[in-house]
C-alpha cells in the first residue's frame, strides 16, 4: 500500500467515526428530549443517587432526578448554544476578515490588531466575567459571550483567503469589466472561501459544546435547560459515592467534542485540491 492509499483509507476511518457521531449528536439535540422519561428536573427523593434500574436506565442524579432524562435534554442545550455560537461566529468573523483583507490599508490594520487583542486574551475568562455580570444568564446570555470570542477564528481564516484570492485571475477580470468592490467580494471572494471556513466551523461546533459544558459546569450556564456541564459538577462532588454520573456526563462531552474533531479533519483533507 503506497503513501497515497494510506492516506485515503485514514481520511476514511476519520469519517467512519466522525460522521455518525455528528449525526448522532444533532438528532439527540432535535429529537432527544422528547424520548425523556421524565422531565430533566423532576425531583424523587426517595430514589437519590441510584444506579441503573427499569425504572431510571441510567440511575439517578442528586434529589432524584433522572440521569438519562437529564443527558438527553441536556443534548438539546449544547446543539443549541453551539449551533447559534458558531452560527453568529461564522458571520461576524467571516465579514469582519473579508473586509479587513479585502481593503487592506488601515482598515486590515485596524480590524487586524482588534482581532489580535481579542485574540491574546483569554476566552474562558472573558466568557465567565460577561456571565459573571448577569444575575441569571439564559441561552441567549451564553450564546453573546461565546460569540464574543467566537468570531476570531473565523475572521483569521476569512482574511487570509481573501488574501490570497484578492489577485487571481477571476477577480482582476470581474474589475475590468467594472464590477464594484462590494460585488467582487461578495460574489466573487468569499464564496470561494467558504471551504475553509466550514472547516473551521465544523471545529468551533464542538469547542462551542466543550465551551458550554465548561461554563455550566463553573455554575455559569443556562439557569432553564438541564446540561452536561452541570451533570458532571453534579458527579464530581459525588465522585466517590456515584462515579457514573461524572462518566456519564464527561463521557458524552468528550465522544461529542471528538465526533466534530474528526468530522473537521475528514472536510479539512477532502477539501484540499492537494489530496485529490
Amino acid at each position: 500500500m503506497n503513501e497515497r492509499e494510506r492516506r485515503r483509507w485514514k481520511l476514511q476511518g476519520r469519517a467512519v467515526v466522525g460522521v455518525p457521531l455528528v449525526v448522532l449528536f444533532l438528532l439527540l439535540a432535535l429529537v432527544g428530549p422528547w424520548f425523556a422519561p421524565y422531565a430533566p428536573r423532576a425531583i424523587d427523593l426517595a430514589h437519590e443517587l441510584e444506579g441503573p434500574t427499569r425504572a431510571h436506565w441510567l440511575g439517578t442524579a442528586d434529589n432524584g432526578v433522572d440521569v438519562l432524562s437529564v443527558l438527553l435534554t441536556g443534548a438539546r442545550t449544547a446543539g443549541l448554544v453551539a449551533v447559534s455560537t458558531v452560527f453568529l461566529s461564522f458571520v461576524i468573523g467571516s465579514l469582519l476578515g473579508a473586509v479587513s483583507g479585502y481593503a487592506g490599508g488601515k482598515t486590515d490594520l485596524v480590524l487586524a490588531r482588534i482581532t489580535d487583542a481579542v485574540q491574546a486574551m483569554p476566552s474562558l475568562v472573558i466568557n465567565v466575567a460577561l456571565l459573571a455580570l448577569i444575575a441569571r444568564p439564559g441561552f441567549g446570555h451564553m450564546i453573546a459571550a461565546l460569540s464574543a470570542t467566537g468570531w476570531v477564528s473565523y475572521a483569521r481564516v476569512s482574511r487570509a483567503e481573501v488574501l490570497r484570492l484578492r489577485d487571481r485571475e477571476f477577480v482582476t477580470a470581474a474589475r475590468a469589466l467594472g464590477a464594484s468592490s462590494s460585488r467582487i467580494l461578495f460574489r466573487h471572494v468569499l464564496p470561494n472561501a467558504v471551504g475553509p471556513l466550514v472547516v473551521q466551523a465544523t471545529f468551533g461546533l464542538g469547542g462551542a459544546v466543550l465551551a458550554e459544558a465548561s461554563l455550566s459546569f463553573l455554575g455559569l450556564g443556562p439557569g432553564a435547560g438541564a446540561s452536561w456541564g452541570a451533570l458532571l459538577d453534579q458527579g464530581t462532588a459525588y465522585l466517590l459515592r456515584a462515579p457514573r454520573l461524572a462518566l456519564i456526563s464527561g463521557g458524552a462531552i468528550a465522544v461529542t467534542v471528538l465526533g466534530f474533531n474528526l468530522t473537521g479533519d475528514w472536510l479539512r483533507d477532502a477539501l484540499d485540491p492537494k489530496e485529490q
